[in-house]
């Protein structure tokens, strides 16, 4: 599940440990399905380096080391990079150990085992996700590159903001969202939106997802997701269509929201602020 705001909110609560040297790492044994990890040399070749940088990519953590190498965290479904106590101790996968720091450990946590940690040279990385693989971040987009890469597409708008090559960190939820906000049937095809409506998403995509950061992220039903300190997060109680099938519309006040499913995936919106009537 975690989309943007939730991996940046990770981002923000390990970021202490950029400039500090890597003691030692370990594949946690783990009996729950593996996770995508490089082999043994792993270890070998983050002990003693320095970290230079802790960033994000789309919905990953990536740790920029001294060396140009980058340590990514892809936490795909329910993965969890943390520096508190983990939420179950049968479902670690990997550890990191830091000196020099107020931050002794940092934890990789997966639950379903989706996820994966992984260490790119300089030219594995670029190869990997600056090739066109991977769109420019959701929050560093124009309004005139937002509508530039997807206005030509004749798929439904919802479909189209979850595309990473096209746009990187929107994914289902917060696509709902910030639809709702902007007024746009999800199933609208992209090439029969008008300006105004791509402006629309644009400003409340940028919205939707810094007011997201702000709450450090959604923690739904389930209670996967934690922040880097093992809390949850707070956004899920602004959510105005995510999970409210049935429920009146916060905006109208007149009508339920309604749940499809889109390239398989669940998708909620109001049915009177989001009407699908032609514009072209």
């Amino acid at each position: 599940m975690p989309e943007l705001p939730e991996v940046e909110t990770m981002r923000r609560g390990i970021a202490a440990i950029a400039g500090h040297k890597i003691a030692g790492a370990e594949r946690l044994r783990c009996t729950r399905r593996p996770i995508l990890m490089h082999p043994r040399t792993l270890v070998r070749k983050l002990t003693r380096q320095f970290i230079a940088d802790v960033g994000r990519l789309g919905k990953r953590v990536v740790l920029r080391l001294q060396s140009g190498d980058r340590l990514v965290f892809e936490p795909r479904m329910t993965g969890l990079v943390l520096i508190g106590d983990p939420p179950t101790q049968e479902h670690l996968r990997f550890r990191l150990d830091l000196e020099g720091g107020p931050i002794p450990h940092v934890w990789y946590w997966d639950r379903r085992g989706l996820g994966s940690v992984r260490l790119f040279s300089a030219e594995q990385f670029a190869e990997q996700f600056e090739t066109g693989a991977l769109g420019p971040d959701a929050l560093a987009l124009s309004a005139e590159e937002l509508r530039e890469r997807l206005h030509s597409s004749r798929r439904a708008i919802k479909v189209a903001l979850l595309d990473q090559r096209a746009i990187a960190g929107v994914g289902n939820l917060y696509a709902s969202e910030i639809l709702h906000l902007a007024r746009v049937h999800p199933a609208k095809r992209c090439d029969l939106l008008t300006p105004a409506q791509w402006e629309a998403i644009h400003a409340r995509m940028l919205a939707v997802l810094h007011l997201a950061i702000r709450h450090e992220g959604s923690t739904l039903s389930d209670g996967t997701y934690r922040n880097a300190l093992n809390q949850s997060g707070g956004y899920q109680n602004h959510h105005r269509v995510y999970d409210r099938a049935g429920e009146l519309c916060v905006q109208c006040s007149r009508t339920a929201i309604v749940r499809i499913v889109q390239a398989q995936r669940a998708t909620f919106y109001c049915p009177l602020c989001q009407t699908k009537r032609p514009t072209r």
